[in-house]
Parts: structure tokens; sequence; C-alpha cells
């Protein structure tokens, strides 16, 4: 299994574009922007304003020339989107801030390009594309948070990085703008918890506590098990959605998006959902039942047994 980079993120179960194309270019800037001392959050606010305007690219639907801005423009979104993490991370400038603005630039920029979008598809079809476009925004929001509640629980099991999710699911109470974000944004997040999490949250809590000096043996069996899992939810990625409007913008059929947006992206989720739920409770009983092989969720069967009870053992004299 690779090592994961400090600086740059998991790239074992990181989107095929992030991995090959969005994020190196990022990582080329950020040595860049951290040399000329540039602040992550300017980088941020750059890649938002990319976003924005990308809206007002793709508001001309009838021009496939504008098209093409609105991708291009998304994908300066996605490259800053990447830059600034990284550069936060490499220049130990990271904070609740950021995260938040990286959050709220996030959803300005698809909030742009879905206005853009129902703003012309009114002019065409109606007031009621806008209804359209909206239930398909609350899908997407649902969606994100779903995926995004996946890797952060394996960047916290697999690496030991970001808080616990029994931390993560503490709404932070408070009247500030960022606080009253992140309290919805918990909320969404936990209404995407799967059953069977709790358990296996509370099983890996105790194995961790109990034998902290097997910890690197029991993240690599997690790691080797969960990671073709969250391969598969990369597909509920920004990056496809990107490439989705871009194309159903380009032949002129912006409607078909949003549709799939409702129904084909949620059919996915509830898939990834139902998979997610069988290999957290199968995973759980392979820690409890040690006599047998640990299942692992791309359906194919390892030997992992022994490590776990190498784990469960006691350290040798």
């Amino acid at each position: 299994m690779q090592q994961t980079d400090p600086v740059r993120r998991t790239s074992e179960i990181e989107e095929l574009t992030n991995l090959y194309v969005i994020h190196p270019v990022s990582g080329w800037l950020t040595r860049h922007f951290a040399r000329m001392g540039v602040a992550p959050n300017a980088v941020s606010l750059f890649g938002m304003a990319a976003g924005a305007l990308a809206g007002v690219a793709y508001y001309h639907v009838g021009d496939p020339r504008f098209a093409v801005a609105g991708f291009l423009l998304m994908i300066i979104w996605h490259v800053m989107d990447g830059a600034d993490g990284q550069l936060a991370r490499l220049t130990g400038k990271q904070s609740q801030t950021g995260k938040i603005l990286d959050g709220i630039c996030d959803y300005v920029t698809f909030v742009s390009v879905y206005v853009g979008l129902a703003l012309a598809l009114s002019a065409l079809y109606g007031a009621w594309t806008w209804a359209l476009v909206m239930l398909a925004g609350l899908c997407h929001a649902v969606q994100s948070a779903a995926y995004e509640r996946q890797r952060q629980d394996y960047n916290f099991w697999g690496w030991a990085r970001g808080a616990a999710p029994v931390a993560r699911a503490k709404v932070r109470s408070g009247r500030r703008m960022g606080d009253l974000l992140f309290g919805l944004y918990s909320r969404l997040e936990a209404l995407t918890a799967v059953g069977g999490e709790a358990g296996l949250n509370q099983r890996l809590t105790s194995l961790l506590a109990a034998h902290p000096d097997r910890a690197p043996v029991i993240r690599t069996v997690y790691r080797e098990a969960f990671a073709p899992l969250l391969r598969g939810w990369s597909i509920l990625s920004a990056n496809y959605r990107t490439i989705g409007i871009f194309l159903c913008v380009f032949c002129r059929v912006p409607l078909a998006y949003f549709m799939f947006e409702i129904v084909g992206f949620s059919a996915i989720l509830v898939m990834l959902l139902a998979r997610q739920r069988a290999c957290d409770a199968a995973f759980t009983a392979g820690l409890d039942g040690l006599d047998t092989d640990l299942p692992c969720p791309a359906g194919r069967r390892r030997d992992q047994a022994a490590f776990v009870v190498e784990a469960k053992a006691p350290v040798a004299p």
C-alpha cells in the first residue's frame, strides 16, 4: 500500500483525474505559492472567483465556446482547491477558518454554476426548472457530505489523520457564521451515517487503545480492506460533476445533468451506502471473530486474521 504524503491528499483512494492531473498541477503551484508567501486563504478566494465566473459562462447555454470557458474556469477552481490545502499543510497555516472557507468556496462554485444554468433554463423552458435545479442541488449536498464522511473516516482509521468520527459528530455551538455553517454541515454528514458504523468505530477505538503498539498493523489491515471501496465512492466527487456539466451543456442538453444528479447519483449513493454498511458489519465481525479471515470489501479474500491476532496478542518480552 502506497504511503500517504502529509502535504498531498491520500493517494490510494484519490480520484484518478485528481491523482494524475489536478493535484500534480496543484503541487507545482503550491511550491511557487510558498516561495512567494501567498496565503492559503488567498488561493481559496482566487479559486472561488474562477468558480463564480464559470457560472457566468454557463449562463450562455447555447454557445459551445462558453461551455468550454466554463469548464476551464472550473478546472482552475479544482486546481486552486487542491493547492490551498497543500499550501496550508506545507506552511503550517492550517486553521478551522481556512477549512470553513475552503468548503464555502466549493459550494459557491457549484451554486454559481447551478444558478447560471437555472437562469438560462428558466428563460427557455419556464420557472419550473428552478425547482428541478434546487432539488438537484439538495441531492448534490447530501451526496457530497456522504462522500466526505467516508473519506474522513478512512483518513482517521487508516492513517490517524484528522478528527475522530465521534469528535466530528459533536455539533459546535455559537452564533458566528462559521459555527453555524459547521453545525449545518455536521448535521448533514450525520444524516449519511450507515448502519454498523458506530459498532466498527467503537471496536477500532477499543482495539487501538488496548494495543497502541500494534496500531500500524491494525491501520494497514483497515486500509487494505477499505481502500478499494473508497475508490468507488469517488464517482460522487466534484470532478465527475464538472465533467458531466460540461458534456451536457456542450451537447446542449443541460437538463439531462440535473436529472442524472437527482436520479443517477442518488441511486449510486444508495448502492454505495449499502456496500459500506455490509463492509462495516463484515469487518467488525472479522475483528471480533479472530479465528476467521477478515473480509475484503473489494470481493477479494485475504488471510488477514493473522495480522489481527498479532495486533491482539501481547508483545513478547
